[in-house]
């Protein structure tokens, strides 16, 4: 089911003009906060967090954002309404199930066309260095040699993150995960990405992870990563905000 929101023209640029923004997910870490509202509208710094996104959105060049819902989803919407300005903004409803990432993004694909898109998770917050994040995935995406880029960020620059890395990189942009329980991984996915719809098929029905399209792309050798130059942070849990809110403050 989608609903349009908003409309802005297309300029065309080579910055993806369609971004998937994950915004379905129960919010469970976030909770109490999240007791009657959903995640992405949890503030942070005096916006919602998927404000925060749509800002960075507009920033980069992006003009249409596909943005599912599922927990309190009508909340969700209204707020799409009244704060999407200069975006075109589709909603990919999962109220009936909620599909996780990979299956979020099934669900939504005839809504995403057959040009790369960018993919951003709603939870995560991110400050530009000396050039626009978006734009510089962008700049380094080869469709010849890449289904999916993501933005990383290096584990000891990664504020309020409790893990232990996600991926290494490679002296050639390629990825590979943290091998085993227990290792260390000097990079942590930032929530933000690249990929290309052609990765996205042969999926099963029903909720899964993106972690099925990652493996499939590291596999094939397809999967780089592209160190993110500015701040970052973990905002998933209620201890997070004040934390970011004081690194902010501090410019």
């Amino acid at each position: 089911m989608t609903r349009q929101l908003a409309l802005r023209p297309d300029p065309g640029g080579r910055v993806p003009d369609t971004a998937m923004v994950m915004a379905a997910g129960l919010g469970k870490r976030m909770r109490p906060l999240t007791a009657t509202r959903p995640k992405p509208l949890v503030e942070v710094a005096g916006k919602p967090l998927i404000d925060h996104v749509f800002d960075r959105l507009r920033t980069a060049g992006v003009h249409r954002a596909v943005v599912n819902v599922h927990y309190l989803a009508d909340a969700l919407e209204a707020h799409l309404r009244l704060r999407t300005e200069g975006l075109e903004v589709v909603v990919s409803d999962e109220r009936a199930r909620l599909m996780e990432t990979g299956g979020g993004l099934m669900q939504a694909r005839h809504l995403l066309g057959d040009d790369p898109i960018v993919v951003v998770n709603s939870d995560n917050l991110w400050v530009d260095g000396p050039v626009d994040a978006i734009r510089l995935l962008a700049a380094r995406w080869d469709d010849a040699t890449m289904d999916v880029l993501l933005l990383l960020v290096p584990l000891a620059r990664a504020h309020n993150h409790a893990g232990q890395g996600d991926f290494y990189l490679g002296g050639d942009g390629r990825i590979t995960r943290r091998r085993g329980q227990g290792r260390v991984a000097p990079f942590v996915f930032t929530g933000v990405q690249i990929v290309h719809p052609r990765l996205l098929v042969d999926a099963p029905e029903g909720p899964f992870s993106t972690n099925l399209f990652w493996n499939r792309a590291i596999e094939a050798g397809r999967a780089f990563g592209l160190v993110h130059q500015g701040l970052w942070f973990d905002v998933g849990y209620p201890g997070a905000i004040a934390a970011t809110e004081a690194v902010l403050a501090d410019g």
